[in-house]
């Protein structure tokens, strides 16, 4: 199921369900007070910013992502970069919350002409997860030989700084990435989204924790690992490349139990994909882009509420681009590589091509795609705010063919 573009009805009908969701979980003095801090930038610095930028400046004075944008994503990015870094993340996951998330999603899909929702919502002890597989009448099973007649399974955790992400957010994002595979010669792909608690609700290392009993049920269910990719956009990709290590080192930092068997023997996936990875929690070659929606400064104090207020180099358990041991790299790299897709105008873009340059210079087997002029997250953001077919899917169907590529058809 491949949804056309998001609308300007679209966007009405989503603050329609966003208002009550605000006033339930924010309280309506706060909600109130968030709008009046708003109305300034609402009513006089986006119209004019936006206006003189796009139809008055000349070519050079635009961002490199003004310059290749249509009006609607500029429009948007613009919005979320205001959001980013004055709204509270109290406010902020209210935005990408279940409440609001799936009623939009449905009101998306009536508007297309889809009646049924073929997404599952399963909890399996402490793993809480979307499983969105091709066919609704299939269901994912703890039955590991009933799970073995899939062809292909991804495990994915999702951004929002550690504190804001929802995998009900992504629900289009990954019935989207799910109809590509099918697309693409999958008999029945299947992806498996991780419900990662948030921050300040928890902190590191229960996120590790969850991320790895997704993984352990997913290759439980499935019973091959070599159909697995595990991936993960921004701070869920931090999370995913941390399970890699953890797995990869049994030995590392061996008075810390992370559950309560010490059992780290987990087979290692096939393949691993990051979307705009946030491979080093804090760093210097973070830097902020007048194209980017991201702040440094705001991203920094997310890191430390992730490490509960303390961020130790030497372990990179928490902060994986810290990992400077090629033969840790090596034990972690999946069998069909890394993949990494980021865009060269966003926060992260030095820290991740440091970490690419070095899995190259040390033989980790890694490949990637820089998308020039894009920003953070790209192939998911622009599923939501371009227009065409082409540009919406185009960073998912890069990534389908690193699928295709590493796991093959068939498998």
């Amino acid at each position: 199921m491949i949804l056309g573009p998001v609308s300007y009805l679209d966007c009405i009908v989503f603050c329609v369900f966003l208002a009550p969701q605000l006033l339930v979980h924010v309280g309506l003095v706060e909600t109130l007070g968030v709008i009046l801090r708003c109305l300034p930038f609402l009513l006089y610095e986006l119209p004019t910013s936006f206006i003189y930028e796009r139809y008055f400046a000349s070519r050079s004075q635009q961002t490199p992502f003004v310059q290749g944008a249509a009006p609607f994503e500029d429009f948007v990015v613009r919005c979320v970069r205001y959001a980013f870094a004055n709204i509270p993340p109290q406010v902020g996951r209210v935005f990408f919350s279940r409440p609001v998330a799936l009623p939009f999603l449905r009101f998306r899909m009536l508007r297309h002409g889809f009646i049924r929702h073929p997404i599952h919502w399963h909890e399996y002890g402490d793993v809480r997860a979307i499983f969105a597989p091709r066919k609704l009448a299939q269901r994912i099973s703890a039955n590991a030989d009933h799970g073995r007649h899939r062809r292909g399974a991804g495990v994915t955790c999702l951004g929002g700084g550690f504190s804001m992400g929802s995998s009900y957010f992504y629900l289009e994002f990954l019935l989207t990435w799910v109809a590509l595979l099918a697309q693409s010669g999958y008999r029945n792909p299947a992806i498996f989204a991780l419900e990662y608690t948030l921050v300040p609700d928890d902190s590191f290392p229960t996120q590790l924790h969850q991320a790895i009993a997704g993984y352990r049920h997913v290759l439980t269910t499935v019973g091959d690992a070599s159909k697995i990719c595990v991936s993960g956009d921004s701070a869920g990709a931090t999370i995913m490349l941390s399970l890699l290590l953890r797995r990869a080192n049994m030995k590392h930092d061996a008075n810390r139990q992370l559950n309560e068997t010490g059992d780290w023997r987990l087979e290692r996936p096939r393949m691993a994909a990051f979307i705009s990875p946030w491979t080093t929690l804090i760093s210097p070659k973070h830097r902020n882009t007048p194209s980017d929606y991201l702040g440094e400064e705001r991203l920094h104090q997310y890191a430390l509420d992730y490490a509960n207020g303390k961020i130790e180099p030497d372990d990179p358990l928490i902060s994986p681009g810290n990992c400077r041991d090629a033969k840790w790299w090596k034990r972690a790299c999946p069998s069909g590589g890394l993949y990494v897709a980021y865009g060269t105008e966003e926060v992260f873009a030095s820290e991740v091509e440091d970490l690419i340059h070095f899995w190259d210079t040390h033989g980790v087997k890694a490949s990637s795609r820089a998308e020039e002029g894009g920003i953070h997250a790209w192939p998911v953001a622009s599923l939501f705010l371009c227009t065409s077919a082409t540009d919406r899917q185009k960073g998912l169907k890069a990534l389908v063919e690193q699928i295709q590529e590493n796991i093959g058809l068939g498998q």
